[in-house]
């Protein structure tokens, strides 16, 4: 498996990495293994003093970090400086609430006392993505350290420099060898891990494919697994709506992270009596975009992770329309050297379109118009995915109603699907399960243990 930076703005080839051997694969793991037992034993001022350590270096170190970010997989630059940001923002937020989260919960049986206490399970693996190389991260070890587990780090292959940069600062912060680690490791490796006793759970980001492969690997392992998959979020736009700022947060929502974003907004429901004046609006606001170099300060709309990310949703886009899509604009690459796809409007995509149960991931808007909100409720839900949604009108409490229709893990009224550290991430159907984030992010790999405490005359 070739670990390489590829900087998608020249598509030229800077650095490659080698694989980890095997031999330093395990003793990753054992020292990983044998730190738990002494991380286990700290105190939760120990463990939040680590994070804020974290936190203080990325902003320290935020211009570089967010270099090294835009170099690897093409995001904004201003965009990257945000990611470390918000990154910084999570390791602050589970070092100050993690310790009250986690205190003993008091139960009220019928006899006796009880609680409930929260301890950690031992080594997790965490497989990541490339499309937020740091956020991601912090997502997953910020809490399980916090908790009192150790972390192992399956990066991808194309972020190899932000992987290391992400182990160096925990060293820099002071962190015990084996409470992070990062693994330059192929997917047959991956595999082994999974199956190995030491590793306690297992969290990945990805695609529904490599979900899958994890989930079965740790059921038959009997390992817990949180897995955030693919989406298609949808965005509903009623009658209601103010549309001007409806267009403006469906540009951002679609052309964030150039595209690239699990909750990026990608299908575009308008009611029909506003359907019209929203797409012309939506469409000459992509059209204005600025494409270009994503150091560049002016530049709205970056390339693709890489050229293959870039041909990929070229011949997605083909197909569509020899499905009956129609492209309203874009639908081409860029007439320059790099992975840059046009901003793509699609219309006219039934449910025969072997596209329409699809994810785009990249600035490529699919524009539906339905007769009601009840149509609009209909089609959100008419997807394998169940991530996040979006919906826009003036009756927040009509709002609030409709979202409750909505069969996915996360609905935001007025604005596109976001995330920040105090608000719970995750999906359901095809999205995947469990939680990161907030207080949920504290209970996937955590034992809640029961204990009861009985009197002598207790007739329990």
């Amino acid at each position: 498996m070739a670990f390489q930076t590829v900087n998608p703005t020249t598509n030229k080839l800077l650095k490659s990495f080698d694989e980890m051997s095997d031999i330093t694969l395990e003793k990753s793991i054992a020292q990983a293994s044998s730190t738990f037992h002494e991380w286990k034993q700290t105190d939760y001022q120990t463990r939040s003093q680590l994070l804020y350590t974290v936190a203080g270096l990325l902003r320290a170190k935020r211009k570089e970090l967010a270099q090294m970010i835009t170099l690897e997989m093409g995001k904004l630059l201003i965009h990257a400086e945000g990611e470390i940001k918000l990154s910084a923002e999570i390791f602050d937020y589970y070092a100050k609430n993690a310790e009250g989260f986690l205190a003993d919960k008091i139960l009220n049986p019928v006899h006796g006392k009880a609680l409930i206490r929260y301890s950690p399970v031992g080594t997790l693996l965490g497989v990541q993505p490339w499309n937020f190389p740091f956020y991601q991260v912090a997502r997953f070890a910020a809490p399980n350290i916090m908790i009192g587990n150790t972390v192992l780090v399956k990066h991808a292959a194309n972020v190899p420099q932000c992987a290391l940069a992400i182990e160096a600062l925990f060293v820099e912060a002071g962190a015990p060898l084996g409470l992070y680690s990062n693994l330059l490791i192929s997917h047959a490796q991956t595999n082994g891990l999974i199956a190995d006793k030491r590793v306690r759970g297992i969290s990945l980001t990805g695609s529904e494919v490599a979900g899958a492969s994890v989930a079965t690997e740790a059921g038959k392992n009997i390992k817990k697994s949180v897995l955030e998959l693919g989406g298609s979020d949808a965005f509903i736009i009623l009658e209601d709506a103010d549309i001007d700022k409806a267009v403006e947060w469906a540009v951002v929502g679609r052309i964030n992270n150039n595209g690239q974003c699990c909750v990026a907004s990608k299908r575009f429901i308008a009611v029909e009596s506003i359907a019209d004046e929203f797409l012309e609006k939506f469409k000459n606001k992509l059209s204005e975009l600025v494409v270009g170099d994503p150091n560049d300060a002016n530049t709205n709309l970056g390339p693709l992770c890489s050229e293959a990310a870039a041909v990929n949703i070229i011949e997605q886009i083909k197909r569509a329309v020899d499905g009956g899509a129609k492209i309203l604009i874009g639908g081409t690459r860029e007439d320059r050297e790099g992975a840059f796809v046009k901003a793509t409007i699609l219309t006219d995509i039934n449910p025969e379109n072997p596209v329409f149960y699809e994810e785009f991931f990249g600035p490529v808007a699919l524009f539906f118009i339905v007769k009601d909100e009840n149509e609009a409720i209909a089609l959100a839900n008419d997807s394998p995915y169940g991530l996040g949604g979006s919906l826009f009108t003036q009756d927040i409490e009509n709002g609030k109603r409709i979202a409750n229709q909505i069969d996915t893990g996360m609905v935001f009224i007025n604005h596109p699907t976001w995330t920040q550290a105090d608000l719970p991430f995750g999906g359901t159907k095809g999205s995947g399960y469990g939680r990161e984030m907030a207080q949920l992010g504290l209970d996937e790999f955590v034992n809640k243990k029961l204990i009861r405490i009985s009197e002598l005359s207790d007739p329990f």
